[in-house]
């Protein structure tokens, strides 16, 4: 393996939940579901579906919303600790999320600074929640509508042959990102997803997993 460059996704990856569902779960109409299934079945873009389910929010709970994730997430064990090793052996570490920044920036303030995060945005002045979307899809990507377009990101950041892209995910949004990745670590939908397009991957449980193949892989 070369010098690995890690791209890791935030919600159900480096948090045991999807944020976004929890989120739903707690605070939206029972309509949230349907969209749900829709963005997961493809009818709906995940752009246009996230943007759905965010609408059925009323902006005045902002505050008991980070409240509530900060009471109820749940860090993936070994992230500290993955973390603390990439800096020791100067591998880039860049979160892209399809999270909002509302709780994305407050759940891994703790653990930072990293070579950069990449999530959408938020505003809270309409009635109900806005989403805004500062990534969106390049001229390469043939979606048009990913919302935080993961692929478009990796090819904005400067990455040279000597280099081994790593991605971590676990969802509908990290596929395309795999599709890129010299070495998936990948869970649940991911995971699934890789095996029907047959991408190879590495099945992971904690970040401890991901530390002991790249103790394994890396050249000292």
């Amino acid at each position: 393996m070369g010098k690995p460059i890690i791209f890791c996704d935030f919600d159900g990856t480096i948090t045991e939940t999807d944020n976004i569902i929890s989120l739903m779960k707690q605070f939206a109409p029972p309509e949230w579901e349907s969209i749900k299934n829709q963005i997961l079945s493809r009818e709906l873009s995940i752009r246009e579906g996230v943007t759905k389910l965010f609408d059925l929010i009323p902006s005045s709970k902002k505050e008991e919303l980070l409240s509530y994730l900060q009471e109820t997430s749940v860090i993936r064990k070994g992230f500290k600790e993955f973390v603390s090793y990439t800096k020791e052996n100067d591998i880039p570490l860049y979160i892209i999320s399809g999270g909002m920044d509302f709780f994305v920036y407050p759940l891994l303030k703790q653990y930072g600074p990293f070579d950069g995060i990449f999530c959408n945005q938020t505003t809270f002045e309409d009635q109900t929640i806005k989403v805004h979307w500062p990534f969106p899809c390049d001229a390469e990507c043939d979606n048009g509508e990913c919302g935080c377009c993961k692929p478009s990101i990796i090819r904005s950041i400067e990455i040279t042959e000597k280099h081994d892209i790593i991605v971590i995910g676990d969802s509908v949004t990290d596929i395309e990102m795999s599709k890129y990745a010299h070495t998936v670590f990948a869970r649940d939908y991911l995971a699934e997803k890789c095996e029907e397009y047959s991408i190879p991957y590495e099945k992971f449980e904690t970040f401890h997993d991901c530390i002991a193949f790249l103790k394994k892989e890396v050249p000292a």
